[in-house]
């Protein structure tokens, strides 16, 4: 009995030992919140909102707007004494942090965007009015100024020696509650999100909630590494799953609207897709890699350099993993250097040389739609679509797709087939003579336009597929 006893007595020390020891290893964040909290600030804002803004965006129209005004008006017997009595104020609150001792302080562009009023709130407690030095839009960064020097400053590090895995801290001020601290870990590095083309994001599961955007993200050495912008949510709140804006990416931006209020960025004038295993094998690549060129944009610097189908796996030395890389690289480049970019085409790697031009500031995309045919007459029966003439343009117009392997690429009623396995199509009966020579089980490159847009799709050629 007294030997059982021991042993348990043994088992619980072991065990509370491990416990301890184990302890001992976690990071210990209260110096580090100590020390760089009074560099966090709150942010306040006041937007002035019109209610018929607040209609779906696809009932948006200056008729829409007239009829609910009017509708307002009869609702409310509101006169028309030329104001608009239906604008109201809406506050929004988020974080930031003090980027130089005479008053700059970086928070996102959308806590500040169409603001009318911005107050930050600093560290000691005192409320101080801003104002937007410059907001940049495209990378969610915005730098404002208030009138005091002597502020305590956070120390920027370098998000490139971030690693996955790597414990961080955020500080900011989630639902108004200011200098609230929460940690975890790095969960993924360069994460591409929609319509995000210039930002490869932080992915973190540091819990962030509304309030923190704008608010720094730190390493264990207290260092900024990166700017917390947003999180991925089906309910508002945090789900596990945030996102930061790169310090390294930051850096360059606010200095840029320190200096001039806005950013100036490089454009090679490429539209750039993923490249899947599928399409990896449709170009005879061991794996896939790289940038696949879809669209080239005629008056770009790219447009006697860069072909449709192109890889690019190289950019000015840098190495590019995916899509998604090249973006920020260019975008981050010196307006008028000459570059050299590693590609891959018709299965050899080469090199070719452009000069970097600067992007337009509203970044918009001519449109590439072509006028409808009149009336073709439909082909029937290749690779699984039937297929026309297109009346404007080179290419085919697929009329409806009504078998393999058409359906299984992903090519939809509308597509205009230009290339069919790196061979330009003029017509249905040129598209006929290039599918009857493919070899059956080969994957192919398709290149279709879709509205506007050019993407290769991969299509895997079966048999009977041409009848």
């Amino acid at each position: 009995m007294l030997i059982r006893l021991l042993q348990t007595v043994l088992f619980v020390w072991f065990f509370l030992l491990v416990g301890v020891l184990h302890a001992r290893d976690l990071p210990q964040f209260a110096g580090l919140v100590k020390e760089n909290s009074p560099a966090v600030v709150n942010i306040s804002t006041r937007q002035t909102l019109s209610p018929k803004k607040m209609l779906p965006e696809e009932l948006q129209s200056p008729e829409a707007e007239e009829l609910f005004d009017e509708l307002m008006k009869r609702f409310f017997d509101h006169g028309s004494d030329g104001g608009n009595p239906f604008n109201f104020d809406s506050n929004s609150r988020g974080s930031g942090f003090v980027y130089s001792a005479d008053g700059y302080i970086v928070t996102n562009h959308h806590v500040v965007d169409a603001a009318s009023e911005i107050k930050v709130k600093l560290g000691d407690g005192r409320e101080l009015p801003a104002r937007i030095v410059g907001s940049d839009g495209r990378t969610d960064i915005a730098l404002l100024k208030v009138d005091a020097t002597g502020l305590p400053v956070l120390k920027l590090g370098t998000s490139e020696k971030l690693e996955v895995g790597e414990w961080v801290l955020a500080i900011g001020s989630p639902f108004g509650f200011d200098h609230s601290a929460t940690a975890g870990i790095v969960s993924a590095k360069g994460r591409s999100l929609p319509d995000e083309n210039y930002v490869p994001f932080i992915q973190t599961d540091v819990a962030i909630n509304p309030g923190n955007s704008g608010g720094p993200l730190f390493n264990l050495e207290g260092e900024v590494v990166g700017i917390n912008s947003q999180i991925y949510s089906r309910s508002g709140g945090f789900m596990g799953v945030s996102f930061a804006i790169p310090i390294d990416v930051a850096r360059g931006v606010i200095e840029q609207l320190k200096a001039k209020g806005s950013v100036s960025r490089g454009w090679i004038g490429v539209y750039v897709q993923e490249i899947d295993t599928n399409l990896a094998q449709s170009f005879d690549m061991a794996k896939p890699e790289g940038a696949l060129v879809a669209q080239v944009v005629m008056t770009g610097p790219a447009a006697r350099v860069l072909q449709q189908g192109d890889v690019i796996l190289t950019f000015d030395g840098k190495p590019v993993a995916n899509a998604a890389v090249l973006p920020p690289i260019v975008a981050s480049t010196p307006l008028g250097q000459s570059v050299a970019i590693g590609i891959l085409r018709g299965g050899k790697r080469e090199n070719v040389y452009l000069t970097v031009a600067e992007l337009d500031k509203d970044g918009a995309k001519a449109s590439q739609t072509a006028e409808a045919p009149a009336q073709p007459a439909p082909v029937a029966g290749i690779l699984g679509m039937q297929v026309s003439a297109h009346a404007s343009t080179t290419g085919v117009t697929v009329d409806a797709v009504i078998g393999e392997p058409a359906r299984r690429a992903g090519v939809t009623v509308g597509d205009i087939i230009t290339q069919l396995d790196g061979q330009s199509i003029a017509s249905p009966e040129q598209l006929q003579t290039i599918a009857n020579t493919l070899e059956t089980g080969k994957t192919v490159a398709v290149l279709v336009q879709r509205d506007g847009s050019a993407r290769f799709l991969a299509m895997k050629i079966e048999a009977n597929a041409t009848e």
